[in-house]
């Protein structure tokens, strides 16, 4: 599998990952928890529209009113004294994150009452109330929640413009979102969405009017309901339309884009795109927090007593054509219960109200700026081409290299995170591509790199030990510069072969047919050698180089390397005597003794080889099989105290090059397995190598004859009766030192 397949797979397998990590529950909470909170955080404070004032019922309110911590008990007088005070200065919408769910004193309760019916622009909230019960029919016997909305007490409910609940959800604890229409509650809408329907009432009739040019059928079943004022059925009915046909929205969104508004108008066209796109989007939408508490303009609620002060003047000027939220407000979590925990909440306890919520969402719907997460096909493409992005550089780079550039695409990620976020408010995922998916692309193509690499190394070493010893493959396995300093002086015996008509079959066979004969052919010699724990030093054409070392002379190790010597014999002989086969025969030799052994070589090609006299000796020993019309020749070094062989002596020769002459034997095989024959045939070749010795041709001649009858064809005996004749008639120079001389 090529390098780009396996990085395009493990960029698919952290793109579906990453899908499938998303979809699962703890991942959307982390998203939710850390993810939008960093984008928060990093985006900071925002400033708020002015178009909604908090008036907070607070701690320092009660204290210079002289009222009860409990606003539930303050008298409705106070609340209708404050309406009052608003619609004096101009607020638009009163709206009460307060509930009025209890009667008190009548008269109390008449005058709050006939004061918001006089108002006509006031907002109640309904309690939401959650009741487990048992459905007939059930036959498990499990209990079901059902939701409930209490309003507000008859007199107030009748007197208010609208009610409507606030409801929002916490998941897990923190307050992320809102609903706009509960459905628990079929469909109602909430409280900011009556105000902000109470706020924009002037553009309902164009509003309706586009439902109109954009579905005609629809607009008509709304003429049934519209009768000039806001009410949750109307509302209710254009969301059905606009949910059902959603094709109705686009024409309206295009119809407003095509229309000839005076730019004098553009206020109320950002007003009917918020309509538009609150009735077809969700039920529930994200909120766009402006910063900690009391970012938000927020008046305490003594204040709001005494606008009639001249001191107040400026507070009048800030409610004029405003909404105006009514509710408990306090900047510690510890002074009151209706505080949310926020991205914006800190660990001292700084918690935001309910009431700034209320006013928040209202603030987003009527500019259309909600927390927008990125649509499903967007999300998934992101999740996924993140994750062919980060697998292909994971795979296709080295570990540094990759840790880097999956550091700064995570970073370069997040900031292009940030920018959408505070430009267009679009919340993109920050956890699973940067937490989840980014380690896992990383520490996946490491483990999968390092999987590769032992795999390769694994590869590499089973082929090196091909070719070296395993303990020098150990050696440059932990580390390569060995190959320039692992050379060593050692104690060796190297055994050299040679194939007979190696040259004449090379060029009589077909090249691939011979390169197959040479394999076989090596399977055969290599096989004794590695047997008897020997070691293939190098290959060269037809012949060998086989090595056995140890710290220092060794008798072990010559007696394993004759073992092997014997062994290539007796297997080459059974391959010759198989149909078919052609016969190559091969010459052997053997010689001890110090050796320098290592890696030779140059620049980026080196070879793991012997050097020194032993090895120049056991090839010329090797040569000598030729004359001699031997099989294996060992030196005296080579066969000294070895009692498990028959030998003999075959004499000493003076090789060409050599300046020393070196005593040769001839290995014959195993001494168990020789045969008597063979046994008399060695003594009597002693005696004549010894009537050799003494010049007595005559004798030595006779006895090799002896030999030749014993061992027909025997090479070594054939070679002195020639040499004999020789010396008959051209004596040897004198002193006579009994050396062969092979120079000749």
């Amino acid at each position: 599998m090529s390098s780009l397949s396996k990085a395009i797979i493990m960029g698919l397998v952290t793109g579906i990952a990453g899908l499938i990590l998303s979809i699962l529950p703890f991942a959307n909470n982390l998203e939710e928890d850390v993810g939008l909170g960093l984008l928060f955080r990093m985006r900071g404070e925002m400033e708020p529209p002015s178009d909604a004032v908090v008036i907070s019922i607070d701690k320092e309110s009660s204290e210079r009113l002289g009222l009860s911590d409990d606003p539930a008990k303050w008298p409705r007088c106070i609340h209708a004294r404050l309406v009052e005070n608003l619609l004096n200065a101009g607020a638009k919408v009163i709206a009460f994150h307060v509930y009025f769910i209890e009667h008190r004193s009548s008269e109390e309760d008449s005058l709050f009452a006939r004061i918001i019916d006089e108002a006509g622009n006031v907002v109640l909230c309904e309690f939401l109330k959650m009741e487990q019960v048992s459905i007939a029919g059930d036959t498990h016997g499990r209990n079901h929640n059902i939701v409930t909305t209490v309003k507000p007490i008859d007199p107030f409910l009748q007197a208010s413009a609208a009610t409507a609940p606030l409801v929002l959800p916490r998941i897990p604890f923190k307050v992320n979102r809102y609903w706009t229409f509960q459905p628990l509650t079929g469909d109602s809408p909430t409280l900011p969405v009556m105000v902000l329907s109470l706020y924009t009432m002037p553009s309902y009739e164009k509003f309706i009017d586009l439902i109109h040019k954009a579905n005609p059928q629809a607009g008509q079943k709304l003429s049934y309901v519209w009768d000039g004022a806001i009410s949750k059925q109307l509302m209710k009915e254009i969301r059905e339309i606009l949910n059902d046909d959603h094709l109705t929205a686009k024409r309206m969104l295009e119809e407003l884009d095509n229309s000839m508004i005076s730019a004098l108008d553009l206020e109320e066209i950002r007003r009917l795109k918020s309509l538009i796109k609150l009735y077809s989007g969700s039920n529930s939408q994200y909120i766009n927090y402006y910063g900690p508490p009391r970012t938000i303009t927020t008046i305490p609620y003594y204040q709001a007593l005494e606008l009639g002060d001249e001191v107040y003047d400026d507070i009048r000027t800030d409610l004029r054509n405003k909404v105006v939220f009514v509710g408990l407000s306090e900047i510690l979590l510890t002074e009151r219960k209706d505080s949310f925990y926020t991205v914006f909440s800190k660990a001292n306890g700084v918690y935001i109200s309910g009431v700034e919520i209320a006013a928040t969402a209202f603030l987003n719907l009527l500019e259309d700026r909600p927390v927008r997460p990125v649509d499903s096909f967007l999300f998934v493409i992101i999740i996924l081409f993140w994750g062919v992005l980060l697998g292909l550089i994971c795979r296709m780079y080295s570990v540094l290299t990759a840790l880097f550039s999956v550091v700064g695409l995570c970073v370069f990620y997040i900031l292009f995170a940030h920018y959408q976020f505070k430009t267009n408010d679009i919340w993109y995922p920050v956890i699973v591509p940067v937490l989840f998916q980014s380690p896992m692309a990383f520490l996946g193509a490491v483990l999968w790199n390092y999987k590769d690499v032992n795999k390769e190394r694994h590869n590499i070493r089973k082929a090196f030990e091909h070719h070296l010893p395993k303990e020098v493959v150990d050696q440059l396995a932990k580390d390569i510069s060995h190959i320039k300093t692992g050379n060593k002086v050692v104690y060796g015996i190297c055994l050299i072969t040679d194939a007979q008509h190696y040259t004449s079959l090379s060029e009589a066979m077909d090249p691939h047919e011979l390169g197959k004969f040479m394999n076989k052919y090596y399977e055969t010699i290599f096989a004794p050698v590695k047997k008897h724990d020997g070691f293939v030093s190098g290959v060269i054409g037809d012949s060998m180089l086989a090595l056995w070392v140890s710290a220092g002379s060794d008798s072990s190790i010559r007696e394993k390397a004759c073992l092997a010597a014997i062994d290539i014999n007796d297997e080459l002989l059974m391959a010759e005597q198989s149909p078919g086969n052609v016969k190559l025969g091969t010459r052997i030799g053997l010689h001890c003794g110090q050796i320098f052994l290592g890696h030779i070589g140059a620049l980026d090609h080196y070879e793991y080889t012997p050097m020194g006299d032993i090895v120049n000796t056991a090839s010329r020993l090797e040569g000598l099989n030729k004359h001699l019309k031997t099989k294996v020749l060992v030196s005296d070094r080579v066969i000294s105290d070895l009692d498990r062989f028959l030998t003999r002596e075959v004499g000493n020769f003076k090789m060409e090059g050599k300046i020393n002459p070196i005593r040769a034997y001839e290995l014959i095989g195993r001494f168990h397995e020789s045969d008597e024959d063979q046994r008399i045939a060695c003594a009597v070749f002693a005696e004549a190598l010894e009537a050799f010795r003494k010049k007595a041709w005559e004798e030595a001649i006779e006895k090799f004859s002896l030999v030749i009858e014993k061992l027909a064809g025997d090479g070594p005996s054939r070679f002195y009766i020639g040499l004999c004749d020789n010396y008959k008639n051209n004596p040897p120079d004198e002193p006579w030192d009994q050396v062969v001389s092979m120079e000749k």
